[in-house]
Parts: structure tokens; C-alpha cells; sequence
């Protein structure tokens, strides 16, 4: 049996117990914590390929190819030459963002060669995928905080000491114009505009500039220039990979597969993209606590497709847990806070995750918080403070009142206030957070008739206010 078969054979076993006994869930935890670094080299080709296509959209132009591309890299005595090109926009990262990591990560144990593509280049275009309008440029400066950023955020599901690094103005700012004009003769427009944005753009009297035209062809190069064996990238960026297909084939060389990554939805359940830009994310840089509660608070039907994204679970494992919520053997929230715990192991460690569903646990069995044991703010020396300031300063709940406003924005920062034996929860938006949290607090008690305890609550942290 392979290393992979042993740890699912042992956690299969734990799949199958009572999953609401922390001492159950603590053990399947360490056991599914450990395989992000199982080395996978010693699994058969056809049983990477599937493996990798397992979590996949499309592997192009076959599952199949990908095993054999796999055994002539054996036969070779080296592995597959993959890449993922990274154009460093933002220095937050959420979860959306690591399903490529993973994947990467899966092809790394076995032993194959990876290669992230920094385009410092193509980010100075800027990627128009999905977008409905142009993307600012990035500067040299931008591009390396947001790198540093990435790395440090991503740390815990990829090994970033284990792949090659490249810029791709290496290749992409010596290109001529003549040889660029050569490569476009090749290249017919019909296809650059096959792109649903583009179109789309173009029908409503949008700008769409030459650059962003030209952006498919400068990835494409990315991967004529190192010879790439596999290209992963999201399913939105389908023609993007393909163009590389082309390139290589123009250039005589062995074109790459293409490997496509689930878009990941939201947790707020609307069916749209994860993103910062609609607030429903689970950032990287959030605590334990925050990240547990975050993903508690996601519709059952995402259970799916986030243990298949952020887990190291096999089909075979998740098909079990899945049958046991459908014959009533498993409760459903019972699962969601396995799959909460096996996103903060990743980020934190076990012992981390136990502590956040200790607390969840805590905080959500009580109808009150009359009787939790809980830090006192006084209002008459901390009033005139932001909300921001009071969690990071006086509380220690964040590292900074620039991570506690992120915790805003996912509308994770509350009032909640106990009248009358009920609670109320008032969602702080960011502007509301960086007020004076004395103004906040008046204008709400304003509205509530009679005695009232209030509360600071941040992700599952918990504070009064007197």
C-alpha cells in the first residue's frame, strides 16, 4: 500500500466514529494535517494524474495525456515541468487564492518541478479576466508588497523553499517589436476575442485596450519560454492557457496540458466568486477564531466543494462523510466543524483549530453572555477610541487595528446587546469601526427601551463595554 493508501486508510477509520467527540476530531485532524506533506512519489502515473484531476475542472486535452506526459518524464529520470503564473495585485490573499496552491502542492510531493511565474510584466497590463472595466497598472513597488505579502500569507499550504521563481519581464521586456508582429501574423483576432469579457465589454460600448488584447499572448510566452510541461490557472482563465497551447505549437515545441481550478463561491451562499470586493472571503491573515466562525456560518450545500478544495481528503473519504449527513448517522454541523478545524489547522496548527471550535462551542451553546467570563472595556477612559484601537491596543484581539477593519469589512466586527433576556446584534460597518466607539454605543442603546448590557464582539471574541 502506498503512503497515501495508510493515512486513508486510518483516517477512513475515524470517518466512520462519532465526529461531535473532540478526541475523534483532534486525532483526524493531526492525521489529515500531516498529509499537505505526504510524499506522494511513490504513487503509480495513473494515479497522480487522477489525483491531480480529482480537484480539477479540466485537465486538457486528457487525464489520460497527463499520466503519459507523467511516465516519459519517469523515463527520463525527472518529473513534469509545471508552472503557475502570479500576478501579485493585492497583498491580502484569501482562500479562494490557495486552491491552485494546493494542487501545486500535490505535484511538488510527487515529485514533480514547479515554477511560479511572477509577472511583474503582464501586472503592469493587467489581467482583464472577468473584469468589466480596465485594471490599473501596478508599479515595481506595488508588485513586490503584494509578493511579500502573498508568500507569507500562502506559507502554510504551499512550500515556498521547494520551486523556482521567475519574473517574466526576463523574456517579455527584451521582445521586439518585429518579432512581436511576426508572432500576431500566426494569431487570428477571432480568437483573441473569443473571450465572453471581451465580448461582452465591446456589446456595451466599453473601453477594451490593445494591451488587454495582447495579454493572452504575453502569458502564452510565459510558457514558450521555460517549456512547460503543465500550466495550472483558474477555469475563467481557459483561453489564456490555450493561447499558450498555440504559441508552442508555432514554435515547434511540445505543447503543455492545461489543468483548469474550480472558481471558489463565497460563504455568504449568493453563488458569486469569493472575493474582497463583495465581502465574502475568509482571509488568510484573519485569526483562528474569525476564520472557524466565518466558515461555521457558510449554507451546508458548500461543504462539498470546500472540503474538495481545501482539504487533503480523497474522493473516497469525503463520499463517506457525505453519505453519513444524508443517512442521518452524521449531524451536518457536526461535519462543518471538522472542515472548519481542517482550514485552521492548515493556517495555525491543531492545537489552534481545537481551541477555535472549543470556542465555538463555548459561545454558541449559551442563549446569554450574562454568565461568560469575559473582558471588561470602560467606555469613560476608551470611548473616545475607534473600535479598531480598543481591539488591538486594549484587547490584543488583533495585531493591528489595520486587521481588525478587515474583520469589518467581512462583517465580522458587532454590538451586541442583552435586554430583556434576548440579544441583538448590530453589524459595525468599517466606517462605523473607526468612529469613537463611545458615539457608536450611545446611538445604539438610544434605540433599545430600559437596561441593556453591550458587548464588542470581533469573529468569536467577546468584550463588554460599560
Amino acid at each position: 500500500m502506498t503512503r497515501l493508501g495508510d493515512s486513508v486508510a486510518r483516517a477512513s477509520a475515524l470517518l466512520a466514529q462519532d465526529l461531535s467527540t473532540e478526541s475523534n476530531v483532534e486525532q483526524l485532524l493531526t492525521e489529515t494535517k500531516a498529509r499537505r506533506y505526504l510524499d506522494l512519489s511513490d504513487l503509480a502515473a495513473e494515479e497522480q494524474a487522477e489525483l491531480i484531476a480529482s480537484r480539477t475542472v479540466e485537465v486538457l486535452p486528457a487525464v489520460a495525456k497527463l499520466a503519459e506526459r507523467i511516465e516519459q518524464r519517469r523515463a527520463e529520470g525527472k518529473g513534469l515541468h509545471v508552472k503557475l503564473g502570479i500576478d501579485p495585485t493585492a497583498a491580502d490573499v484569501h482562500l479562494g487564492h490557495v486552491v491552485p496552491m494546493i494542487i501545486l502542492s500535490r505535484f511538488q510531493r510527487m515529485g514533480h518541478d514547479v515554477t511560479l511565474i511572477i509577472g511583474d510584466f503582464t501586472a503592469k497590463i493587467g489581467d482583464p479576466t472577468g473584469r468589466t472595466s480596465e485594471r490599473p497598472p501596478l508599479t515595481d513597488e506595488d508588485i513586490a508588497r503584494n509578493l511579500a505579502g502573498y508568500r507569507e500569507q500562502v506559507r502554510p499550504f504551499f512550500d515556498f523553499e521547494k520551486v523556482s521563481f521567475r519574473q517574466n519581464s526576463e523574456w517579455l521586456a527584451p521582445y521586439t517589436f518585429p518579432e512581436l508582429l511576426g508572432l500576431l501574423t500566426q494569431v487570428p483576432v477571432s480568437q483573441l476575442l473569443q473571450r465572453e469579457d471581451f465580448r461582452t465589454r465591446l456589446a456595451s460600448g466599453a473601453g477594451l485596450t490593445m494591451s488587454e488584447l495582447l495579454y493572452p499572448i504575453a502569458q502564452g510566452l510565459d510558457s514558450v519560454a521555460l517549456e512547460c510541461d503543465v500550466e495550472l490557472g483558474g477555469a475563467d482563465q481557459l483561453l489564456n492557457l490555450q493561447m499558450g497551447r498555440k504559441l508552442m505549437e508555432l514554435r515547434g515545441q511540445k505543447p503543455q496540458l492545461v489543468v483548469t481550478m474550480p472558481l471558489i463561491e463565497g460563504t455568504d451562499g449568493t453563488g458569486a466568486k469569493m472575493s474582497k470586493s463583495k465581502g465574502n472571503y475568509v482571509g488568510l491573515s484573519a485569526p483562528a477564531d474569525d476564520v472557524f466562525g466565518k466558515i461555521m456560518s457558510v449554507p451546508d450545500r458548500l461543504m462539498e466543494p470546500y472540503l474538495k478544495a481545501w482539504t487533503e481528503w480523497t474522493d473516497r473519504e469525503i463520499a463517506l462523510v457525505l453519505a453519513r449527513v444524508e443517512d442521518r448517522s452524521l449531524h451536518p454541523m457536526d461535519l462543518k466543524k471538522v472542515l472548519a478545524g481542517e482550514v485552521v489547522a492548515a493556517l495555525y496548527g491543531v492545537e489552534a483549530a481545537m481551541a477555535a471550535r472549543a470556542g465555538f462551542v463555548a459561545q454558541f451553546s449559551k442563549k446569554s453572555f450574562t454568565d461568560v467570563e469575559t473582558p471588561v472595556v470602560d467606555l469613560a477612559e476608551h470611548g473616545a477610541e475607534p473600535a479598531t484601537a480598543v481591539l488591538s491596543k486594549v484587547l490584543g484581539f488583533q495585531p493591528s487595528a489595520s486587521a481588525a477593519r478587515r474583520v469589518a469589512k467581512q462583517n465580522g466586527l458587532r454590538l451586541v446587546v442583552e435586554a430583556d433576556g434576548g440579544q441583538k446584534a448590530v453589524v459595525l460597518a468599517e466606517a462605523d469601526a473607526i468612529r469613537p466607539l463611545g458615539e457608536v454605543v450611545s446611538e445604539v442603546l438610544a434605540k433599545v427601551d430600559g437596561a441593556a448590557r453591550v458587548y464588542l464582539k470581533a469573529g468569536r471574541k467577546l468584550a463588554e463595554l460599560r
